[in-house]
């Protein structure tokens, strides 16, 4: 479908692209609720479970950057529904798995599925509203799906895990991902991809191992130690491999990331927004979480429920509110005074008490992130597309979601750590448990509220001003 086809063909094109891209992102938390589940089937240990969540973060942190390229080389239709048809298959597998090796394979494969739909979806959204106006809202809708899709994916696991059983949460995805596929088919025409130009090969081995062992190093960080000679090894071999891939695009013909890109301003200074801001959502949404059950005793579902003033917010702002504030006031301002809102939403969290009272405790902080999140994604995901040509759109979304992954890994790593840190020495001065724990999630909030705050102010001083612009047209593949 090109650019110019029927408004309503193109939007009901953004809701199947938008529903391929929220069944990813509900796999990456709706997992989480099935575990204890999934450990007594299975007959995890402790140890070996955390692999179910980390063969998915490996593969999906790995590979983004390169599922972007090859959007750009082989068309971007063409690759996102492998992406989907790939995920579907290994739902599948997830759900019919009889053994942890079974699964934890079928999780890695989940990733690398995953990574390509994230990293190229967004392109095609791009190709496909041209128009500033429509292209904010398009974006909106994206970033409620993005920021939103990992609270429902917390309500949704804890519904089908209570009335079903563990393995519905990968079987959902079937007929989600049939119907994906078949609805692109229809309504989006197939793209050519840049002819002429080979795959860097050098380069995307080396930043895809490199990535992939950053990731491993940073989630096994809190097991081995954070100075353990593992943990500085993965991650002194991670940075050597990045270096090496730097030299590699400076040199190559036809690089797999031209070096050139991070000379547009609104491109570097929203990757580095990118990852803060990142970390700082997953302060809110994993520590805020352990806040609700641990301390205050929440069931599953009564935490997906409390998330949802959070969530109605951003949907209401992904219907319309933040594209007429980006096409009002800019990128810039929006982006920092969501970000700030966010950061203040963190503070207060940073203030409940043990014996916090919803609405009085959570409620604030819940309705201010969830304003926050609402105005800032749109501005963020705009301003890390809008000056890339059309060739390079899939590269330049695989770049921003290599950077929100990168930045909610390592934030989430760092602030779990610290957190416990905390509770650990609470415990040992004589504190109680619950208090302990809450004592480590108020530094974790501190922390986050922070890299927020951090955020803004960078989105405040470097984004360029200006409303958002159309960028160069799509080609009418």
């Amino acid at each position: 479908m090109t650019p110019g086809a029927p408004e309503r063909q193109r939007w009901l094109a953004l809701m199947v692209l938008c529903l391929g891209v929220l069944m990813i992102v509900l796999d990456t938390t709706i997992v989480n609720v099935a575990l204890p589940s999934i450990r007594e089937d299975l007959r995890f240990t402790e140890t070996s479970l955390v692999w179910v969540v980390n063969a998915y973060m490996l593969t999906f942190g790995g590979f983004l950057l390169l599922g972007g390229r090859l959007g750009d080389l082989w068309g971007h239709r063409r690759v996102f529904l492998g992406g989907i048809v790939l995920f579907t298959i290994a739902s599948l597998a997830c759900g019919v798995a009889g053994s942890q090796a079974v699964l934890i394979a079928a999780r890695a494969v989940q990733g690398l599925g995953g990574a390509v739909v994230s990293a190229v979806a967004l392109s095609l959204i791009m190709n496909l509203f041209t128009e500033p106006g429509e292209r904010a809202k398009a974006m909106g809708v994206y970033g409620f799906v993005c920021a939103g899709g990992g609270s429902i994916g917390v309500l949704l696991g804890g519904l089908l895990t209570s009335a079903f059983s563990w393995h519905w949460i990968f079987l959902v995805n079937l007929p989600i991902g049939v119907a994906v596929y078949a609805l692109c088919l229809r309504l989006i025409a197939p793209s050519q991809g840049i002819t002429g130009q080979k795959l860097d090969v050098a380069g995307a081995v080396t930043v895809t191992l490199s990535l992939m062992l950053a990731v491993y190093g940073v989630v096994g960080g809190n097991d081995a130690g954070w100075t353990s000679a593992r943990t500085l090894g993965l991650l002194g071999a991670a940075a050597v491999l990045m270096a090496a891939f730097i030299t590699i695009e400076a040199r190559v013909g036809a690089p797999l990331m031209p070096l050139s890109l991070f000379r547009l301003r609104n491109v570097a200074t929203a990757n580095v927004v990118g990852v803060l801001w990142a970390a700082a959502m997953f302060a809110w949404f994993f520590i805020s979480a352990l806040y609700l059950q641990l301390v205050l005793g929440y069931s599953a579902m009564q935490v997906g429920l409390a998330f949802l003033p959070a969530n109605l917010i951003m949907a209401a702002f992904s219907l319309g509110l933040s594209a007429r504030i980006v096409m009002r006031f800019g990128i810039r301002g929006p982006l920092c005074a969501g970000l700030l809102m966010a950061a203040l939403g963190l503070a207060l969290f940073a203030r409940a008490p043990v014996n916090g009272q919803f609405v009085l405790d959570v409620l604030p902080g819940m309705l201010l992130l969830g304003l926050g999140a609402g105005i800032a994604f749109n501005p963020l995901l705009l301003a890390a597309m809008s000056d890339v040509a059309p060739s390079e759109s899939g590269l330049a979304s695989g770049v921003v979601n290599t950077a929100f992954m990168m930045g909610g890994a390592l934030g989430l790593a760092v602030l779990a750590s610290v957190a416990a840190a905390r509770t650990t020495a609470l415990l040992g001065a004589g504190a109680a448990q619950a208090a302990a724990l809450n004592g480590g999630y108020q530094l974790a909030f501190v922390i986050g509220a922070v890299f927020a705050a951090v955020a803004g102010v960078l989105g405040g001083a470097f984004m360029r001003t200006g409303a958002v612009t159309g960028n160069a047209p799509a080609p009418a593949h």
